[in-house]
This record gives structure tokens, sequence and C-alpha cells, in this order.
């Protein structure tokens, strides 16, 4: 499963935002140095969705805030499940 996500790095924690043109907004706390922030995406991912960090990959758009993040062993309807559930907390 692929997912189009928008990165904001050096906030004040790791979260999942919400949406945002039809991308998942994240947060995270790196900065956009030698990969920090997008090391930080995937760990962050990782979590959310409870898989290994090693099924969380970015496929496009490394050096910019626009990604697409491809979710190893999870279909649409799971990844929709748990996003709906991230952002009810």
């Amino acid at each position: 499963m692929r997912v189009l996500v928008r990165v904001r790095p050096r906030a004040s924690r790791n979260k999942v935002v919400g949406l945002h043109a039809g991308r998942m907004k994240v947060q995270v706390t790196a900065p956009p140095v030698d990969g920090a922030a997008n090391q930080a995406v995937v760990d962050l991912l990782a979590d959310c969705f409870g898989v290994p960090r090693r099924s969380v990959s970015i496929v496009r758009g490394t050096s910019g805030r626009d990604k697409t993040v491809a979710l190893a062993s999870l279909d649409r309807t799971a990844v929709e499940a748990r996003l709906h559930e991230l952002l009810d907390q």
C-alpha cells in the first residue's frame, strides 16, 4: 500500500496531524538534514501502523516535504481504519 504524506520537520513532537489536500500530514521533531527527518517519518509510521520499520519505505520525495511512502503487508482497509483511529485521538 502506498500512502501520500506531507511532512513538517522540526515540530515540537512526532505525530500524525490529519489530512491535507489528500495527503496524510505528519510532524517530526528531526531536522531535514542528512536524512534525519526521513528516518523519523519511517519510525513514526511504523509505530503508528504497528509494522516493523523494514516494512516502511519512502519511494518518492526523499528531498521534499511531499513523500510517497510504501507500507508493506498492509492493505487499504487496514491503513484507512488505523488512520481514522489516530485522528480520533
